[in-house]
């Protein structure tokens, strides 16, 4: 998938909800590093927290002695995020369609429908505890 990316940003922090702040501090410094445009914004932002929400939530399982880490990869058109986190993964293949009628009005389960509709790719890597977040903004 990944071809002539360059690591440009990385970033590790412990699995604490607070630590949000981190992941949206990183999205704000890369965007305005990159010059993405700011009609683009909110959907890198949304869906690189919901990554991060998701590695620690479900994958660090919110223990705060493991680890979240993004790693930041860009080429000529893309941008890339790499959300890693230190969990068993899950089954990236068979999740519930968020949008039938028989799970309309749960509270949880759209995160991962989120990054796919806000992003121009999302990939799962090693068993799900590694999401690649792609945006063909540059």
């Amino acid at each position: 998938m990944e071809t002539n990316y360059k690591e440009i940003e990385t970033v590790t922090f412990p699995s604490s909800i607070e630590n949000i702040k981190v992941a949206e501090d990183l999205v704000d410094e890369v965007c305005r590093l990159n010059e993405v445009h700011e009609d683009h914004f909110g959907n890198v932002l949304i869906a690189v927290t919901e990554a991060v929400n998701n590695a620690i939530n479900h994958g660090n399982l919110e223990d705060d002695k493991k680890s979240v880490q993004i790693f930041v990869k860009r080429n000529e058109k893309d941008l890339c995020f790499v959300v890693k986190d230190e969990g068993k993964g899950f089954d990236f293949n068979n999740l519930p369609d968020p949008t039938a009628p028989e799970n309309i009005e749960k509270e949880n389960g759209r995160g991962i429908f989120l990054m796919k509709s806000l992003a121009d790719d999302v990939q799962f890597e090693n068993n799900g505890s590694e999401v690649h977040v792609v945006f063909s903004i540059l």
